[in-house]
C-alpha cells in the first residue's frame, strides 16, 4: 500500500506528492481497489506471459479498476463501480471493519456506465449470493432505467437488494458531510447507458476518477482545465499503443493512448495517475515503459494506493 501525503503549494493549492509514508490512514481518503481494464489479469483467452504467470501465481493478478472512498468520521464507505472483482474489493474496502449490517456491506455504489467491468458486480448483491438489503446505487437516469428494465438487474431492484439513487450530471451532491461528488458526462460507446466520470471533494483535497472515454478531443470539456482543478486525476490508460489489438480495429473500442494523454497534460503530470490498463498494455509488465512514463512526472496507480482527502495528521 502506498499513501500519498498532501502538501500546500505556494499558490495555496494542494498538490499530491509521491512516495509512501508511515502512520495511520487518514480519516477521509480514497483507496485504489483495482487497476485493470474490464477483463482483469489474467484475461480470458490471453496466452501472453503476463496472464500465464498470473494464472500460476495469484499474487500477480490484477483486479478490475475501482476506487473506494472512505469517511471514518461518518462511519461510511463507498465504491466507484461494481466490477467482476466486487467481492474481494468489498473485503479490501472493509478491512478491519465489520459493517453494522451484514446485508448492507457498503454505504453506496457510484456507477460510471454499463460496460461489464463497471456494473456487473451488482449481481453479488442478489439472492444467489449476499441477498443484500437496500444498498444505495447512484446512477444517471438512463443507467437507472437500464437496471430497472433489464433482467437480471431488474430483480435486484424489485427485491430491494439495491435502491437506485438518480443523480444529475453536473450537479454536486453529498455522500457525507465531508464528501461531495459531481458526475461528469463523457463520450464513450453508450450502447446501454450514458457514461460519467466523478469529481470527489473531501475537506481539503479533490480527485477526478475517469476510467473510460473515447477520445479527449471528443469531449466538450478540455481535460487539462479539469485536471488543473483537482489534486489528483485517475485517468483512462487502457492502451499504450495502436498495436495492442491485432486483427481488430481500435475504432470498436476507442480510448486515448497513454502518449496522447501525456502530451495533453505534460504541465500537470504530477497530478495524473494512470489506470484501467488493458492486459496488452506494456505498462503492466514492461519496466522500461513504466520508467519512461514516470520519468515524465506521471504516475501509475497501483492496487492499494491511498490518497488522503483531509490534511495529514
Amino acid at each position: 500500500m502506498r499513501i500519498f501525503p498532501l502538501a500546500l503549494a505556494a499558490a495555496g493549492s494542494i498538490v499530491p506528492l509521491a512516495g509512501p509514508v508511515a502512520g495511520s490512514e487518514p480519516a477521509v481518503r480514497a483507496l485504489v481497489l483495482g487497476i485493470a481494464q474490464d477483463g482483469g489479469v489474467p484475461h480470458i483467452g490471453c496466452q501472453q506471459e503476463l496472464c500465464a504467470s498470473a494464472r500460476r501465481d495469484p499474487a500477480r493478478r490484477q483486479r478490475v479498476a475501482s476506487l473506494g472512498i472512505v469517511d471514518e468520521r461518518a462511519g461510511a464507505r463507498f465504491l466507484i463501480d461494481a466490477t467482476p472483482d466486487f467481492a474481494s474489493q468489498l473485503e479490501s474496502l472493509n478491512q478491519g471493519r465489520t459493517p453494522a449490517d451484514r446485508l448492507k456491506p457498503v454505504d453506496g455504489i457510484l456507477l460510471t456506465h454499463a460496460h461489464i467491468g463497471h456494473y456487473t458486480g451488482l449481481m453479488y448483491l442478489g439472492r444467489e449470493a449476499l441477498g443484500a438489503q437496500g444498498v444505495p446505487v447512484f446512477t444517471t437516469p438512463r443507467m437507472a432505467r437500464f437496471l430497472r428494465e433489464n433482467g437480471p438487474w431488474s430483480q435486484l431492484v424489485s427485491l430491494g437488494n439495491i435502491t437506485l439513487r438518480e443523480i444529475e450530471p453536473g450537479r454536486e451532491f453529498a455522500l457525507t458531510a465531508d464528501l461531495k461528488v459531481t458526475a461528469l458526462r463523457v463520450p464513450h460507446r453508450d450502447e446501454f447507458s450514458d457514461t460519467v466520470g466523478y469529481v470527489v471533494r473531501g475537506p481539503s483535497a479533490s480527485l477526478l476518477y475517469l476510467p473510460d472515454i473515447d477520445k479527449w478531443e471528443k469531449w466538450e470539456r478540455p481535460i487539462a482545465d479539469l485536471v488543473a482543478q483537482v489534486d489528483a486525476a485517475f485517468l483512462d490508460a487502457t492502451f499504450f499503443s495502436l498495436e495492442e489489438l491485432p486483427g481488430r480495429s481500435q475504432g470498436e473500442v476507442p480510448h486515448p493512448l497513454v502518449g496522447e494523454t501525456m502530451r495533453l497534460l505534460a504541465r500537470l503530470a504530477p497530478r495524473v495517475r494512470f489506470l484501467h490498463f488493458n492486459h496488452t498494455n506494456r505498462l503492466l509488465f514492461d519496466t522500461a515503459a513504466q520508467r519512461e512514463v514516470e520519468n515524465h512526472g506521471f504516475r501509475l496507480a497501483r492496487d492499494g494506493d491511498v490518497m488522503p482527502l483531509v490534511p495529514w495528521p
